[in-house]
């Protein structure tokens, strides 16, 4: 890991520094590194840092929490990837306020162009939403969309399991650590996620799933995708939060509609009534709103890069390469991997046979 990087996920690991202040501090510092060796007379002096921060930006001990952090991810599989990195999700990194740094597990897409529906609505689904989530996850199966939600009960876990049903890729986004699967109900979905897709958070490890987080979880859902559908919310609730919260990020919403004295039409019914949402009441609705057409799906799939079936040593190698825009020579590899050059040798050979990289003249590589 970079020490740019390191910097930025030690700016992450301070109590009460949130995305919107780090980057008002790297905008005054120039950068992440710059911010941690700023003086605390100096950090007094932007707004947001109290002489809580300031002291511990200014502390050994957040270079230990710091290298914890980093040791625990690489012992538990766990990817870091920061705005930095040319990994990061695109769409994600198009919104304001997107997260610095974002923790995942599972297969990993890299600026994958699949379109990617965010599926949401209440933890209290009836029969008949649940019924419509498996309804348009299966018919927009050919799409070979990217299912997003949120693992909790109800619209969200239904959503997860008939796109795994569809063998389709789906993602959760956490409002806990990586390590803090919430709620532990779903443990065993997600763990079947990992093959088709993965899990991803803001929050470091250990996290608890504390209500305060979610609202945050809410716009990594809304930021990574390209329409967010309703399918049953009531008047206030997480889903009209994503919902309002796609609309500020210019993304498309849809919702089905409902009965006015249903409790979980309600919200629905609103976001339609107020325009905040397009009325939809099949998959056929999405297709043309979105102007996604099923036999352009070979044209839409993107190669998906299955890090959890490398070791250590190759996902390190990958997501290095991933990092920088053109091919690194096998010297800057060791040196920025950490990686003897015998050892070095062996992993790239292995990369090549595996088809994820290519060799260039003089010894150099990029990822295929």
């Amino acid at each position: 890991m970079n020490a740019e990087k390191k910097a930025l996920l030690s700016l992450m690991s301070v109590s009460g520094i949130g995305s919107r202040l780090i980057k008002n501090l790297i905008s005054y510092a120039g950068s992440a590194e710059n911010v941690l060796a700023l003086h605390t007379n100096k950090l007094l002096k932007i707004p947001g840092i109290g002489p809580k921060a300031a002291s511990k930006l200014r502390s050994n001990e957040l270079k230990e929490e710091t290298d914890k952090v980093i040791d625990t991810a690489r012992a538990t599989d766990t990817f870091i990837t920061s705005y930095l990195d040319k990994s990061y999700p695109y769409r994600l990194k198009q919104i304001p306020d997107a997260p610095p740094i974002i923790f995942s597990k599972g297969i990993w897409p890299v600026n994958d162009k699949r379109p990617t529906l965010a599926i949401i609505g209440t933890r209290n689904a009836t029969d008949n939403g649940k019924k419509l989530t498996e309804e348009i996850i299966e018919n927009l199966a050919p799409l070979n969309p990217i299912i997003l939600s949120g693992l909790a009960y109800g619209i969200d876990i239904t959503a997860h399991k008939a796109a795994l049903k569809n063998n389709l890729s789906t993602y959760a986004v956490l409002g806990s650590g990586i390590d803090v699967i919430y709620p532990a109900a779903h443990k065993n979905t997600a763990i079947e996620m990992l093959n088709k897709g993965g899990i991803i958070t803001e929050q470091l490890f250990g996290a608890k799933p504390d209500a305060f987080n979610f609202p945050a979880r809410n716009r990594i859902i809304a930021g990574m995708a390209d329409l967010v559908v309703v399918v049953e919310a009531a008047k206030k609730g997480g889903a009209l939060i994503t919902a309002e919260l796609a609309n500020s990020y210019d993304r498309e919403v849809a919702a089905f509609p409902g009965r006015i004295h249903d409790t979980y039409s309600e919200g629905c019914n609103k976001l339609i009534k107020y325009n905040k949402a397009h009325l939809i009441e099949s998959a056929d609705d999405i297709l043309r709103l979105m102007n996604w057409e099923m036999d352009n799906q070979q044209n839409i799939k993107k190669k998906v890069l299955n890090l959890s079936e490398l070791d250590e040593k190759e996902r390190e190698v990958v997501h290095t390469l991933l990092q920088h825009d053109k091919e690194l020579s096998i010297d800057l590899l060791s040196i920025k991997c950490q990686i003897n050059l015998n050892q070095l040798a062996s992993t790239l050979l292995n990369l090549e046979f595996k088809g994820i990289i290519k060799s260039l003249p003089g010894k150099r590589y990029k990822v295929v």
